[in-house]
C-alpha cells in the first residue's frame, strides 16, 4: 500500500508542476486579450451590409492594385539584393561580418519615418546619389510609384535577409564541397544545389518580405507622399480615409488583416507549429 501510495504520489507530482500559476495566468489571459480585443472590435465594427461596395469603390481598388504591384517588385528587388547578402553574410569569410550583419537589421528598429528621411537624403534630388540619377539619367525616385518600391524595399529586405541566412546557416556545406569537388563552379553550386537546399527558406523570406512591404507607411508616405493613383497604397488610404470616412478605413483595413491571416496560415508549418 506505501509503494502504492507513494507512486501515486509521484505520478501527482508532474501534474502539479503543469499547473499555471494564477500570478502568471492572469497577466498572461489579459496580455491575449490586449492582442486580440482590437482586432474583434475591427470585426465587430466592419459595416458588413455595405462591404461589397465600399471593395468596388475606384480609389479602394487603385489603393489596393498599386500596394500589391508595388509590394511584389519590392520583393523581386529584395530577392535580387538579398539572397546574394545572405549569402555573404552565412558562407563567406567577409572581414566585418558581424557589422555588416548589425547594419542589415537596423531598419528593423529604425522608425519607418526616419527610414523615409534617410532616403530622401540619398535618393532625393539634392540627395547623395538622387543628385546624379537626375542629372545623368533623368530619374526621380521621390513621390513616384518607383520611390513607393524603394520605400517598401528598404524596410522589407531585412526580413528576407535573415530568413536565407538562417537556412544557409542550416544547410549541409557537404553538399556544395561535394559539387566543388566533382567539378562544379561556385556559381552552378549555388543554383544548382544551393538554391534548391534553402529554397524553403527563400520562399519563406519572401512571403514575409512581400506582407512587410504590402503593410509600410511611415517610409512611404515620407519618400514618396500620398497621391491617389500613384504612391497611395492601402495604409496611405486607411490613413486618408481614417480622417473622412470611418467605414471606409475598417473595410480597407480588413483588406489588410486578411491578407495578415492567409501569411500566417501559408507559414503556419514554420512559424506557428514551432
Amino acid at each position: 500500500m506505501r509503494a502504492r501510495a507513494t507512486g501515486a504520489g509521484r505520478r501527482r507530482v508532474p501534474e502539479a508542476l503543469r499547473r499555471t500559476p494564477l500570478a502568471l495566468l492572469l497577466p498572461a489571459l489579459l496580455g491575449l486579450a490586449f492582442l486580440v480585443l482590437p482586432l474583434a472590435g475591427l470585426l465587430i465594427r466592419a459595416p458588413w451590409a455595405t462591404l461589397p461596395q465600399r471593395l468596388t469603390e475606384p480609389g479602394a481598388l487603385a489603393a489596393l492594385r498599386l500596394s500589391l504591384l508595388t509590394a511584389t517588385l519590392a520583393t523581386g528587388l529584395c530577392l535580387l539584393l538579398g539572397v546574394p547578402l545572405a549569402w555573404v553574410l552565412a558562407r563567406s569569410g567577409l572581414p566585418g561580418r558581424r557589422l555588416v550583419r548589425a547594419l542589415v537589421t537596423v531598419p528593423l528598429v529604425l522608425p519607418p519615418v526616419v527610414g523615409g528621411v534617410a532616403l530622401l537624403l540619398v535618393f532625393g534630388r539634392r540627395g547623395l546619389v538622387g543628385e546624379w540619377l537626375d542629372a545623368t539619367f533623368g530619374v526621380s525616385l521621390p513621390f513616384t510609384t518607383a520611390g513607393v518600391v524603394v520605400a517598401e524595399a528598404f524596410v522589407a529586405m531585412p526580413f528576407l535577409v535573415i530568413a536565407v541566412e538562417g537556412a544557409l546557416r542550416a544547410a549541409d556545406a557537404r553538399f556544395e564541397e561535394a559539387a566543388a569537388a566533382l567539378g562544379a563552379g561556385r556559381w552552378t553550386a549555388f543554383r544548382r544545389v544551393t538554391l534548391p537546399l534553402i529554397a524553403p527558406g527563400v520562399a519563406a523570406g519572401a512571403v514575409l518580405c512581400w506582407a512587410r512591404a504590402l503593410g509600410e507607411f511611415g517610409a512611404t508616405i515620407t519618400f514618396a507622399g500620398n497621391f491617389p493613383g500613384r504612391t497611395q497604397t492601402m495604409p496611405l488610404a486607411v490613413y486618408l480615409a481614417l480622417e473622412q470616412d470611418l467605414d471606409a478605413a475598417i473595410v480597407l483595413s480588413l483588406v489588410l488583416l486578411v491578407v495578415s491571416v492567409v501569411i500566417l496560415a501559408a507559414l503556419r508549418d514554420r512559424w506557428l507549429t514551432a
